[in-house]
């Protein structure tokens, strides 16, 4: 049956698909145009599955606060190109991964496409944006976060590249105001200085002991006395925790104080009891999780 220039338009409308897809779709489909919707969706599955093998390390992280800081969400959608990242395509899909986030509570990563938001198949979209875009799309991972009694806050860098969440406890609502833009300081400071901790006790033994194991080595090179190699790598752990634990490092916008201090002096001040309890770091070129 011949199918009309009209048609052809309607459906890419509807699908984004390119005209020739779109015009293949409803030949093969006989003018049905639910069928040829399926059609697409299945060619959009299909180059999903040619795609599954290429990298996709570009992307987006996108950040949402709500319900006045008691609730968190963070999430990476990833392509392969940075062109693709900037397309408006690309960035509305982003944004329905996070509303459906925020909207449907999903557990984990298979819940999440799994569940039916707008209508419409988690999954499925993700297979059509693959079919529409040309490039691997995927959801890569995400976080969602409650402070029932705390207070979450986000930074999202220019370019959306990179994201940050903290989250802070025992916060009572006469410091909110003041607390917000310092937590989002703290939050610029963990995307500047990529801390791997939040606290020295988080520190794994078997990271510290394998630094210490370092130390000792280098300062038997240097000649060290043995028995004095246990207290000097003890000294030089310290240097480490300031490295690549956030409380413990310098605040970037006044290196005379640490991150820790920083709060200690809030508290001080506002007679609080406000402590940082975990922070979540998202950046698109983090080796795949």
């Amino acid at each position: 049956m011949a199918i009309s220039a009209q048609q052809v338009k309607e459906l890419r409308d509807k699908t984004g698909a390119g005209m020739m897809d779109c015009k293949k779709a409803l030949t093969e489909a006989e003018g049905d145009f639910e069928k040829a919707i399926e059609i697409l969706r299945k060619k959009g599955a299909s180059v999903a599955a040619k795609r599954a093998e290429r990298s996709a390390n570009e992307g987006l992280i996108l950040t949402k606060i709500l319900d006045g800081g008691k609730k968190s969400i963070i999430v990476e959608v990833n392509c392969e190109t940075d062109f693709v990242a900037k397309s408006d395509d690309f960035t509305a899909f982003a944004n329905y991964i996070l509303a459906a986030i925020e909207n449907e509570n999903p557990a984990d990563m298979t819940s999440l496409l799994e569940t039916t938001y707008e209508g419409k198949k988690v999954g499925d979209e993700l297979s059509a944006i693959t079919g529409k875009i040309g490039e691997k799309i995927e959801v890569s991972r995400f976080n969602v976060e409650a402070a029932e009694n705390g207070l979450l806050v986000d930074y999202v860098h220019h370019g959306a590249k990179l994201g940050v969440i903290i989250k802070a406890d025992k916060v009572n609502d006469g410091v909110t105001e003041e607390l917000t833009p310092m937590l989002r300081d703290i939050a610029m400071q963990a995307a500047a200085m990529m801390p791997q901790y939040l606290t020295r006790e988080d520190v794994p033994a078997e990271v510290i002991e394998k630094e210490k194991d370092i130390y000792k080595e280098v300062l038997r090179k240097e000649g060290k006395p043995e028995n004095m190699l246990d207290k000097i790598a003890e000294g030089k752990l310290n240097k480490f925790y300031q490295e690549v634990c956030l409380v413990d490092q310098a605040f970037v916008k006044d290196n005379t104080k640490t991150v820790k201090s920083l709060i200690n002096e809030f508290n001080k001040e506002k007679s609080s009891e406000v402590n940082l309890t975990l922070f979540h770091r998202f950046h698109v070129s983090d080796e795949k999780k």
